[in-house]
């Protein structure tokens, strides 16, 4: 019998976060590890009426292309994988990793040419996305892998995944409708806003946070996402225009299974103009030297999930942390604002629950991870 929060979750997937409509062609994107998941979403699709297909993903058969292949292999983009992200009207992704460190010995160089070889893919795919052409939303299946980075029990990581996206509710899709209301209120004082300030106090001799960006509301548009493109969700976010000063990231930044603790970075006008780190500091740089965009902040983010309150060295829960924020690195969103083109989107996730602050044209709106105003997202 099938875990009954998986077709929670698949009716969440497929009603709310995309939407399908009679006709539509999705793609369900995972690796087989989650077959149980693929099976409630393909069952949920086609009952709304869609044209399902599972595109099966495989970490052992990307460890054998990382070994093996040759340079122009490395850089080849799959006419296939161009033509479905033309063709798809919906995308499901299930990251259902079953090793979380398989590309860690990678050359990063290697790993690098791979990202550039798919941007034709990746452009394409967020003009069609801010186009409002293709509607698309990624999620975690629960993996022994998974929990182990976490430092959690598998039984006990299930619980953790489906707590933060509130499948444990009699109504899950109402519950998030609640959280957009909630979230909105965010995104509407936010888009009024033309400089946002990060402030967080220093640790073991370090200079902690400070970073002014700025979000011209002429340009910039704030964006409530509460799960209808990542699930579990709880952010706003904008394109910025351009970013000065520094941050120094709380958390290690995780991108392809790698680590890097530590992570300082100095901007000037939108660009990472110095990088530091303690730990896979070399990675660090061949991911921001890859392409021309892959230094400039393509996203400034505030986190506001609070039913998220640990680092489990996953992206998709750690950047919704509440009293958090974080920037990207790299490819903007167009619809966001900012149409920085990169292969690279990074996000870096930084704690503000210890003393930071959050200013909107001088004014504080957050201190100490909690929002000031009235009716907005808080912990429960």
């Amino acid at each position: 019998m099938r875990d009954p929060r998986l077709d929670r979750l698949a009716d969440v997937l497929v009603v709310y976060s995309t939407r399908i409509r009679p006709g539509d062609l999705v793609m369900i994107e995972s690796d087989p590890i989650g077959l149980p998941l693929v099976e409630a979403v393909y069952e949920r699709v086609l009952r709304a009426g869609g044209h399902p297909f599972w595109k099966a993903t495989c970490d052992s058969l990307t460890d054998i292309f990382m070994e093996i292949a040759e340079q122009r292999q490395l850089e080849y983009c799959s006419p296939l994988d161009l033509h479905a992200t033309e063709t798809i009207d919906a995308r499901i992704v299930f990251w259902a990793e079953t090793n979380t460190k398989s590309l860690t010995g990678v050359d990063p160089e290697r790993v690098a040419a791979v990202r550039v070889a798919r941007k034709p893919i990746t452009k394409r795919f967020f003009e069609r996305a801010a186009a409002g052409e293709l509607r698309w939303c990624g999620t975690l299946y629960p993996t022994a892998a998974s929990a182990q980075d976490a430092e959690m029990s598998l039984r006990d990581y299930e619980k953790f995944v489906f707590g933060a996206g509130l499948l444990h509710l009699p109504d899950p899709v109402a519950a998030w409708r609640q959280i957009h209301e909630r979230q909105e209120r965010v995104r509407e004082y936010l888009q009024s806003r033309s400089v946002i300030r990060f402030r967080a106090p220093g640790e073991h001799g370090h200079d902690g946070t400070d970073l002014t960006v700025d979000v011209d509301p002429a340009k910039s548009v704030w964006i409530n996402c509460a799960g209808t493109e990542n699930f579990p969700d709880g952010e706003v976010f904008c394109g910025p225009q351009s970013a000065n000063g520094h941050v120094n990231y709380t958390f290690p930044a995780v991108y392809n299974g790698r680590e890097v603790e530590g992570v300082r970075l100095q901007f000037r006008d939108g660009r990472v103009v110095d990088a530091s780190a303690k730990k896979n500091e070399a990675f660090l740089f061949a991911m921001l030297d890859q392409d021309d965009g892959a230094r400039t902040m393509g996203e400034i983010a505030v986190g506001t999930n609070y039913a998220i309150t640990d680092f489990t060295r996953n992206t998709l829960f750690d950047e919704k942390i509440g009293g958090t924020f974080h920037a990207a690195v790299g490819a903007g969103y167009p619809e966001s604002g900012n149409s920085n083109e990169s292969a690279l989107h990074w996000d870096m996730v930084c704690d503000l629950r210890r003393g930071g602050t959050i200013e909107a044209d001088g004014e504080v709106f957050s201190r100490d991870g909690r929002f000031t105003g009235e009716g907005w997202p808080s912990p429960s």
